[in-house]
């Protein structure tokens, strides 16, 4: 697949239906990779949408009826693609008018990231709505530019109180040798995450939830990054402290995440 497609509520969205799109910031959205026609972490993907569709405007569109608009947007197209679920109020942003919520569904080319290992700018910086994965993020691509012309390839956010939270696009996770460490912080939790997570708890792997500082990060065995491209893409500095390769931590995450089924939707 070359271009992206889109579709509004299960048919292909015309130029004027996506129009008044093009300039909204109100609306949510999760992100999936399709691999033979499967999901990992569908459940996560449906309960991400429910839950912020209720934050967001007090409703939320059937998991099924979800489900059906993921399988027509997949019906015609290859087995391996990107999937992007965005739902939003026809009554957009500005507003306090009630709406419907409505699903826009865009495929397009699979992505893996990048292949690290990626040096990250420390940056202090909290989402609204963290728990959300909302549009409309201009915080995001603005530290991600201003790391990268610090020779960065990326950011890490930082909250008020000193604590490592997430990244621009990625969740963050820490080895200490023996357990992988998760920040404590306020944060999207990711689909990767989730599913990382309960496949570690599978295999036994130990997992804790603590604060990470940058003044920590010397003492920390490794560090990585995921989202919906990779379940880890290692991170080898934060600012000017080096970070171990840790190999053994990249496959570890890359192992768990591949013990997830694919669920076709």
């Amino acid at each position: 697949m070359s271009e992206y497609v889109a579709h509004l509520d299960g048919r292909t969205a015309t130029a004027a239906e996506l129009n008044p799109l093009a300039f909204a910031g109100y609306a949510h959205f999760t992100a999936m990779q399709v691999r033979g026609g499967g999901v990992r972490g569908l459940d996560l993907h449906l309960e991400r949408l429910r839950n912020a569709s209720v934050e967001m405007f007090g409703r939320a569109v059937p998991d099924e009826r979800v489900r059906e608009l993921l399988r027509t947007a997949l019906a015609d197209g290859p087995a391996d693609v990107s999937l992007t679920a965005t739902v939003f109020g026809a009554a957009g942003e500005f507003t306090a008018a009630d709406a419907e919520p409505r699903v826009l569904v865009r495929s397009g080319p699979p992505a893996s990231g990048p292949e690290g290992p990626l040096a990250l700018a420390a940056v202090e910086h909290e989402r609204d709505l963290p728990a959300v994965k909302h549009v409309g993020e201009v915080g995001k691509t603005y530290h991600l530019r201003r790391a990268a012309a610090r020779g960065f390839d990326d950011a890490a956010f930082v909250d008020r109180r000193g604590r490592f939270s997430e990244g621009t696009i990625w969740n963050l996770a820490f080895w200490d040798g023996s357990a992988v460490v998760w920040p404590d912080a306020a944060m999207l939790t990711g689909t990767t995450m989730g599913i990382v997570r309960r496949r570690l708890d599978a295999l036994g792997v130990p997992q804790r939830v603590a604060a990470v500082t940058p003044a920590d990060v010397p003492s920390l065995a490794g560090a990585v990054v995921m989202n919906s491209w990779t379940a880890g893409v290692a991170v080898h500095r934060i600012e000017d402290a080096a970070l171990p390769e840790a190999r053994d931590f990249l496959a570890l995450l890359h192992r768990a995440y591949g013990d997830e089924p694919l669920t076709s939707p």
